[in-house]
């Protein structure tokens, strides 16, 4: 906030201490403009919410000497304008660049497109690029807001692939919800990109969007609300399971959400070898994966899903190794946990608010994580979608398999050396610069071994930044 301050003693101190009184952290203060008289100030505080903020702001004004001129929030200030923007890889300053960038220049360089399409994707922009996709269904955790109130979010995952992959990615926020006009937008505007990234689309329409476009483009498709998490999820499984030193094939999984994520994160555990595995709704446990139901389960998780529920969340938390939350927050008690076996472990990712209280569950569990990143051990989908696409780009592939999604998270969990793991670190941070190339090559190799690579490898150690 800028604010007015009358040039006397005590009138600074009484903006610190209203700030100490209604709990709110003082951070930077900056003088703008002093005279003999008065004097502006930018403060910064953090606080709690937006009506945490409002109640500071309510009472400033009744202190003597003192005048609020402006206030605003620095997420805003951030997004000013947009958050990201085009920006020419050669300059034009001579008529020969401009004629070459150009007409009638470029004229040769279509020509040989339509001679060889495949040379599209080396002299265009589209072997770097991604495209965003939304319908505004589902954006975060906040529901259907429309593609309006979708496009920043969109804009910060093409920062995420811009910063962390050097990928271009375009945010594209389709006004409509319909299906089949979705698909078919996606496919007139597939030429473009090198690969296709679904993003906050509502389930179940997000299945058949996904396996749809899949089966009609030549380019990869992930919906990463589904594929990302669940590859971080068996990740930090991975190392967790490394340190109760449990095998993953004996353990007792439940599942809290069948959601997009919650299916995902289903498909991948049972591809990694988990052989039990309870998955729950509102309905109950409506998904009961055994020695007997295995294969099916494997080979379509749609097909085992239940409408009525065999036992209740709770319920089925009795004698279980793991617990996996894609659900609503507060929907559990540390008591709940306690059903589980020793050494239990919780991932709790429901966002905002975990299905969990952290605070205490962490406590009672041997391994917690959250989505959050202001508890140790956030599961993030931002670890993996980069060097998933970095690594597909880099090897042209036509689709994302479920062999390169298993090595993306082996590739992540082997990020963390047996020395440095342990119960608050499973999973790397996103600012370790080694994980997107790590990734990126694990991707390469997988798709090579499955035939899905439709470019040379490229050198050891060369991912494409």
């Amino acid at each position: 906030m800028r604010l007015e301050l009358e040039n006397q003693p005590g009138v600074f101190a009484s903006v610190a201490n209203l700030l100490a009184k209604e709990k709110a952290n003082l951070g930077a203060v900056d003088i703008v403009e002093a005279t003999r008289h008065k004097m502006i100030r930018d403060v910064t505080f953090d606080i709690e919410d937006e009506a945490h903020g409002e109640r500071v702001l309510v009472h400033l004004p009744y202190l003597n000497g003192v005048k609020v001129i402006s206030f605003s929030d620095p997420t805003f200030l951030l997004h000013l304008g947009g958050k990201i923007h085009v920006q020419n890889k050669v300059p034009l300053v001579t008529r020969a660049q401009l004629s070459m960038a150009y007409t009638p220049g470029v004229a040769k360089v279509s020509k040989a497109i339509a001679k060889d399409i495949s040379k599209v994707h080396t002299l265009t922009i589209k072997g770097n690029s991604v495209a965003v996709v939304t319908d505004g269904s589902a954006i975060l955790g906040l529901g259907n807001l429309g593609p309006e109130a979708a496009l920043p979010v969109m804009e910060g995952k093409a920062m995420l692939f811009r910063e962390f992959a050097g990928i271009d990615a375009w945010p594209i926020c389709l006004a409509t919800q319909d299906v089949d006009q979705i698909i078919d937008t996606v496919k007139y505007i597939a030429p473009v990109f090198g690969g296709i990234n679904l993003e906050d689309i509502s389930s179940p329409r997000c299945f058949e969007i996904e396996e749809r476009l899949r089966q009609s483009l030549d380019i990869p498709v992930m919906h990463d609300d589904q594929h990302g998490t669940a590859v971080v999820v068996l990740a930090a499984l991975k190392n967790a399971l490394r340190i109760v030193k449990k095998d993953i094939t004996k353990i007792r999984i439940v599942m809290s959400g069948l959601g997009a994520a919650g299916v995902a994160c289903a498909r991948i555990l049972l591809a990694a070898g988990v052989r039990n595995l309870l998955g729950c709704n509102r309905q109950g446990a409506v998904l009961v994966v055994d020695e007997t139901s295995l294969r099916a389960a494997r080979h379509d998780l749609f097909l085992c899903i239940k409408k009525e529920g065999e036992m209740t969340l709770r319920e089925s938390l009795v004698g279980a190794d793991v617990l996996i939350g894609v659900s609503a927050g507060n929907i559990l008690t540390v008591n709940d946990l306690k059903k589980m076996k020793k050494d239990r472990v919780v991932f709790a990712m429901a966002n905002p608010d975990p299905e969990v209280d952290p605070a205490k569950a962490s406590k009672a569990c041997r391994i917690f994580a959250t989505g959050r990143s202001d508890f140790p051990n956030q599961i993030n989908n931002a670890l993996a979608f980069p060097g998933i696409f970095r690594g597909a780009l880099n090897v042209r592939v036509k689709t994302i398999n479920e062999a390169m999604k298993l090595a993306a998270a082996e590739a992540i969990a082997g990020l963390i050396p047996s020395d440095q793991l342990n119960a608050e670190y499973i999973v790397p941070s996103i600012f370790d610069k080694r994980v997107v190339a790590t990734v990126a090559k694990a991707v390469e190799r997988a798709a090579y071994r499955t035939g899905v690579a439709r470019r040379r490898s490229l050198k050891e150690g060369d991912s494409g930044l």
